[in-house]
């Protein structure tokens, strides 16, 4: 049984742009972030607003500038020219930026106990603090090597088509000089 074209719901995805069952979801989603936010607000409400005004300038002061001249230096090292308005895509560039971003986000989590600054975390799980930093670069290493493993993968298998045209040039033309022969 389908809704008809001109009852209530397809009037409002009409007005909202979309179903209404996108608009129930997002007002639960803001529901739920206004509850966190009243929870997280509850204890020492100065002290929170401190950490995101200063999280927000620190992404945006530093963070953002330094990942943007990252990526502009990946994509000029593995093409060789700055961005062009072709919109050609650069699907090598993703094999840097995800492993890049993964690894950004276990260090933005774990930092603390990354750079030995953990403070009691001994003392709240009863484990050791110790090997985080090695951990970290290990799995750092293994996102990379994957990637690169991917990257080399895809590479071949794109490539191959071509590589079997020109060897079929190279016997079409074999050929032909032995039938001028």
């Amino acid at each position: 049984m389908s809704a008809s074209a001109s009852g209530p719901a397809a009037a409002l995805a009409r007005r909202y742009g979309a179903s209404p069952l996108h608009l129930l979801l997002i007002l639960a989603s803001f529901a739920l972030a206004l509850y966190a936010g009243v929870r997280l607000l509850k204890g020492d409400t100065i002290g929170v607003a401190i950490w995101f005004v200063g999280a927000a300038l620190l992404h945006d002061l530093v963070l953002l500038p330094l990942y943007s001249v990252t990526d502009r230096a990946a994509q000029l090292l593995l093409h060789g020219r700055p961005d062009t308005s072709d919109g050609a895509p650069r699907p090598g560039v993703n094999h840097l930026r995800v492993p890049g971003f993964i690894s950004g986000v276990l260090f933005l989590v774990y930092w603390p106990l990354i750079l030995q600054k953990g403070g009691h975390y001994t003392a709240y799980t009863d484990l050791s603090a110790d090997g985080f930093l090695a951990r970290w670069l290990l799995i750092t290493a293994g996102l990379f090597l994957a990637s690169a493993i991917l990257w080399t993968v895809r590479t071949w298998l794109r490539l191959r088509p071509e590589r079997k045209a020109a060897k079929a040039r190279a016997h079409a033309q074999a050929r032909a000089r032995k039938a001028t022969k």
